[in-house]
């Protein structure tokens, strides 16, 4: 699929970069692991840098899971991580993990060499244990948020940029409600990875981002 990058990008006050779940999970060696997940801590670091400098606000998404959830194969007897599953209200699925992010664990801190000291914010995510909740912004069943648009909209931001783990899920969703709630969402492609299960997921993830109308931009595209 080819992606047209947006250029010449000036950061205000009214920007807000989502970084999602840069959580030792889904880092090579986690529960989790995303591929590559650990080779863009650094760059999310210096974009997050720029933001801080450009007085945007910046935000870190966290999975706070806790042991009983049922996104979790080990909860489900004869399951193993990777098999479909989907529950009747659509809150579980469409896969089963292994167990990640459980709260307290290591698993669930923040990458050692993410700068947290930057964020404005930190929001938690999936601590319902009937309820998955892969954007930043609200729980799969649409029912509960976790108060990041609430956060957002009391600062005035107009425009979200999102980055982190895993692109086809977490920053997927996130950049998804992002558009539906009313913001311009811009999608920073080589500042995430995915996870691509089941295979196809990816390009299928950048396929929708781009024909909903989310715009694609990269490090280099920022004044």
């Amino acid at each position: 699929m080819q992606i047209e990058y947006e250029k010449y990008i000036k950061i205000n006050e009214k920007d807000a970069l989502i970084i999602v779940d840069m959580q030792n999970d889904f880092i090579p060696g986690g529960s989790l692991a995303v591929e590559e997940g650990d080779l863009i801590v650094e760059d999310i670091n210096r974009i997050a840098s720029k933001f801080k400098e450009n007085d945007g606000t910046i935000i870190c998404t966290q999975d706070w899971h806790p042991q009983d959830h049922l996104s979790f194969a080990s909860n489900h007897q004869g399951k193993n991580p990777g098999d479909d599953y989907m529950s009747e209200d659509g809150a579980i699925g469409p896969v089963l993990w292994p167990d990640h992010c459980v709260q307290g664990t290591k698993g669930a801190d923040f990458h050692k060499d993410l700068n947290i000291d930057l964020a404005d914010k930190i929001i938690q995510k999936g601590m319902n244990p009937k309820v998955d909740s892969y954007s930043g912004f609200q729980d799969n069943d649409k029912k509960s948020e976790t108060g990041l648009r609430k956060y957002l909209n009391a600062k005035k931001i107009k425009r979200i940029f999102v980055c982190g783990l895993a692109l086809d899920y977490c920053c997927y969703y996130t950049a998804m409600d992002g558009l539906e709630f009313g913001y311009k969402v811009y999608f920073l492609v080589d500042l995430t990875r995915g996870v691509d299960l089941p295979e196809g997921n990816v390009e299928n993830a950048l396929k929708n981002l781009k024909k909903s109308g989310i715009k694609f931009v990269k490090f280099e595209g920022f004044k």
